[in-house]
This record gives C-alpha cells, sequence and structure tokens, in this order.
C-alpha cells in the first residue's frame, strides 16, 4: 500500500501514512479507499479498545479519511444534457470519503462517468481530514459510556470527537468559499456529514444505512406502513418477482421465498421515524419511512437519506381539499409548493421557486392512471394538479384564519398539508428529485372534518390504492436511466461532479 512514514506531528499516533496514488480504473480506486478506510478505522477501534483496558498510548491517537482527488487543465466540453459527471472548469477538486464499502457501486459510477468525460485519472490517499472516534464504530455499534469510565484521560484529549465546524450544508446549500489554490469540492457532502447522517439513520428508522433503497417514499400515516407491509410480506412468500427481501426495523430480514423474517432482531419499541424496505439487489428497490406529522421530522429525514444519493423521493399522504369541488379521497399531484414549513429558511429562502420535475410528474400521473383504470378528462375527476400549502401549524383553524385562507386563495392553492413542500424544497437543495401525490382526507373550509368515525372508513377505502400508486410510480422512474432522472433543474452554475 506504499506505505510511507508520516510527517511528525509531536504527540500523535496515527497509522503509517498511505502515499497518494493515480488511477486510471475506477474499480481499483473504490479498492484503494476501502483498504485505507478499514485500515485507519480498525486502528481507532483498537486504540480505543486498548485505552479502556489501561493500555492506552502515550499522546493522542489519530487517523484519517480517505481522499479523492481529480485535477483538470481542460474546460467543461461534455454532452450539455448531463446534470453530474463533469466539473464546471480547470483546477482541483477533491472529498473526503467514508464508508466506501456502502457506496462502492455508486463511488464507480461516479469515477466511471468522471474519467470518461474528462479523460482524466483520479488520485487517492489519505486527507488531512480525522475520522472522530464515534464514527469508526458503525452498523449500531457505538462508544458505550460505561466503557469510558475506565479511561485515565478524558477521551476528547485521546481521541477526536466529532466537530460541527466541518460539519455542515455549506456545498448544497451553494455558501461554501475557497481560498485561492484550495481544492475545490468534488461531491456535496464531506464524509464527517455523510458519517453523521449515517448513524442518525440507524438511530431514527432503526434499520442500516446498506438496506436503503434508490427509490424512497415518505409517509405520514401508519396506515400506509401496515398496507406495505402486508404487501411486501405477500411478495416474499410468493418466491416470485424482482424483489430479494423485505426489511424491516431491527434489520429483520425476509428473503425471497420466506414467510417471516431469517434474521436480525425486533426493536423492544418502534423508532421515532420506522423505515421499511422491499430490496433489489442493485438496491433499486423501494424504501418507505413513516415520517409522522409535521415539517421539523420531513425536514430531519430528508436530510439524512439524502447522503445516501436516492435517485427519487416522493410523498404519500393526507391532506385537506381547499376547493368545494374535491372529494373526500381524490387525489393532488403537486406542481408547485407554498412554503410556510419555515424550517428550511436558513438554507432555503422561500423566495427560491421549487419547480415541479417533469419525469417525476409523469410518472405519478401515468400511474395514477394505470391503476385507477381513468385518463383524459375523466382522470380529472378524482385527481387535480395544482399548488399545495405547507404549514406547520396543524391547529390552523383554531385562530383567526382569514389571512392565511387569503393567502391560500391568492396562490391558487388546492391543498394543505404539514409536509410535502418540505420535502419537496430539500429534494431540490439536496439535488435529489422529487414528487408529491396527496390524498384528500378532510375539507375543513366546508364542514367536513376529520371525524373518528369518517376517517376510519375513508383509509379502508383509499390507502391500498393510494400506495399502489406511489410503487407503480417507483417503478416508473426506477426504469429511466439515472442520467435522464436527475433533472439539470436542480443543479446550479458551480456543481459538483458527484451527483
Amino acid at each position: 500500500m506504499n506505505d510511507l512514514p508520516r510527517p511528525a506531528s509531536a504527540g500523535i499516533q496515527t497509522p503509517p501514512f498511505i502515499a497518494p496514488r493515480s488511477f486510471r480504473d475506477p474499480e481499483a480506486a473504490v479498492a484503494l479507499l476501502v483498504e485505507i478506510y478499514e485500515r485507519n478505522t480498525d486502528f481507532l477501534r483498537q486504540s480505543f479498545a486498548a485505552a479502556v483496558k489501561g493500555d492506552a498510548p502515550e499522546g493522542r491517537i489519530r487517523a484519517f479519511y480517505p481522499m479523492l482527488r481529480v485535477a483538470t487543465e481542460t474546460h467543461d466540453r461534455t454532452d450539455s444534457r448531463l446534470s453530474y459527471g463533469h466539473v464546471t472548469g480547470p483546477g482541483v477538486y477533491e472529498t473526503t470519503i467514508t464508508r466506501p464499502d456502502l457506496f462502492r457501486a455508486y463511488l464507480v459510477e461516479q469515477l466511471s462517468i468522471i474519467m470518461r468525460n474528462h479523460d482524466v485519472a483520479v488520485e487517492v490517499g489519505e486527507s488531512q481530514m480525522p475520522i472522530p472516534l464515534h464514527f469508526a464504530f458503525f452498523e449500531g455499534a457505538y462508544v458505550e459510556g460505561a466503557l469510558m469510565d475506565s479511561l485515565t484521560r478524558p477521551l476528547r484529549d485521546m481521541f477526536d470527537v466529532p466537530d460541527l465546524a466541518v460539519t455542515d450544508d455549506a456545498i448544497v446549500n451553494g455558501t461554501l468559499t475557497t481560498r485561492p489554490g484550495q481544492p475545490m469540492p468534488l461531491a456535496p457532502f464531506t464524509a464527517p456529514r455523510v458519517d453523521y447522517s449515517l448513524h442518525r439513520l440507524q438511530h431514527y428508522t432503526a434499520t442500516s444505512p446498506k438496506h436503503f433503497q434508490n427509490f424512497v417514499l415518505f409517509t405520514n400515516y401508519q396506515f400506509y406502513v401496515d398496507e406495505f407491509a402486508a404487501k411486501a410480506r405477500e411478495l416474499m412468500a410468493s418466491g416470485k418477482g424482482d424483489y430479494t427481501a423485505f426489511v424491516e426495523p431491527g434489520n429483520l430480514v425476509t428473503p425471497l421465498g420466506s414467510t417471516s423474517p431469517q434474521s436480525g432482531e425486533a426493536p423492544a419499541r418502534l423508532p421515532q421515524m420506522p423505515a421499511y424496505h422491499l430490496v433489489r439487489d442493485d438496491h433499486s428497490g423501494i424504501t418507505l419511512i413513516n415520517i409522522g406529522v409535521g415539517p421539523s421530522n420531513a425536514k430531519t429525514a430528508t436530510d439524512h437519506v439524502a447522503v445516501l444519493r436516492p435517485h427519487a423521493w416522493v410523498m404519500l399522504g393526507h391532506c385537506a381539499g381547499l376547493r368545494n369541488s374535491q372529494e373526500l379521497g381524490d387525489y393532488v399531484l403537486a406542481h408547485g409548493y407554498v412554503r410556510e414549513d419555515h424550517v428550511l429558511d436558513a438554507d432555503l429562502p422561500t423566495w427560491i421557486p421549487i419547480p415541479p420535475l417533469a419525469e417525476v410528474q409523469v410518472a405519478i400521473e401515468d400511474a395514477v392512471a394505470e391503476v385507477t383504470g381513468l385518463t383524459g378528462w375523466e382522470l380529472k375527476r378524482i385527481m387535480r394538479t395544482g399548488t399545495v400549502a405547507t404549514i406547520d401549524n396543524r391547529n390552523w383553524e383554531l385562530r383567526d384564519h382569514r389571512e392565511p385562507v387569503q393567502r391560500f386563495s391568492q396562490s391558487r392553492a388546492i391543498a394543505l398539508d404539514m409536509e410535502s413542500a418540505t420535502i419537496a424544497a430539500n429534494g431540490f437543495r439536496f439535488r435529489v428529485p422529487y414528487g408529491t401525490l396527496l390524498c384528500v382526507s378532510d375539507k375543513p373550509l366546508h364542514g367536513e372534518l376529520k371525524l373518528p368515525g369518517m376517517a376510519s372508513a375513508f383509509y379502508r377505502r383509499q390507502v391500498s390504492q393510494h400506495l399502489e400508486i406511489g410503487i407503480k410510480a417507483m417503478e416508473k422512474l426506477r426504469e429511466m436511466a439515472p442520467e435522464r432522472l436527475h433533472s439539470r433543474k436542480l443543479r446550479s452554475f458551480m456543481e459538483t461532479a458527484f451527483q
């Protein structure tokens, strides 16, 4: 591995330095990323194990993330239809990498496209970014608090710990400034930012990041989860189909041909945002996450799922219909959003428009038509395309609501909810194709409130069809090549090469 002495740094214990190497083979480049990462995280875990046994070496213990670097002397002359896979101009571009084992296919694909488009080699080596000790433990492992009682020195004096100063969204928010001579970003997230979200995903969903699929459905009702699980178990029991496993919280894995989980352990209680995965071997299956109610949850979930670089996410949920012509059970396909959720105001100002994405819109509308059997003029009886308003106050009806109702009317909003604009806005911010298909479950402006008996009948009648439409839409999106699905609408004029 070309181990060389690392430049001396007083009082710091590190693994031997690995000199940078250039590659024209993306598979070989990723193999070295894996080798560096596994060696360096193992060094931290072994050092921590020794420390809690009272055998810690003197000084600080440190290991570094691997890095990728691309340099080009020419301007971009690639296919103008592509939204990613090319740098914006001559210069040096660099990113730190974590969990290359988890992201192997993604990394190979991104490097292959860059090599082809720019006819350049990529450089792999060690970065100068330390790996926090906590992030060297993954897949449910963690630094046990009780063990730290045996340490002779404070943990922070021995190991690097997570540093929020280098864990942010400056790249995707477009606020990063680079000094002259400093490498420009190659990927939308740094390694510490990815690690932070991988740990949060495990915590919030009770499933390992390795089970997440590239097509994600978000919902705000448990009814959808129950229906999704029932459909998934039926598919597994049949022993037929494109999906190879069904994964539930606790990493309960039911493989194709089985009627019950064959591995994993059910959690003592459901997590805050349980995730369920219909798995395909190439990660092109479908993940469903119950994010619960509210824009804060919607932002939290999408903040973390985004680091997995999914190909699309869609919100399937319930909404208040704002037009008298709507009926309970009608569908709303959002083509615009009124953003009164406020959780993203600091990251994505509300004056920024969130455009509809043609590929997602068409896939959803086609799925509605196929499942319902209605087309053309008849389809308009049950589905309306228009603006969705998302708010952060569930009980807006209990205050003087003349002013918000006036705003909704001026915006031409046809539906009101608490999650959709947040999910779409974060899709825009993170360059993840997004869409929204809601189902009208009440009409508060017209005296049709969601009461217990009415709600139960509505759910029994409508949830199955709504979910079937969502699954069908995702399967249609899966048939598109990623370079077609990842729209240029989501890319600024100073973009990272990685999707």
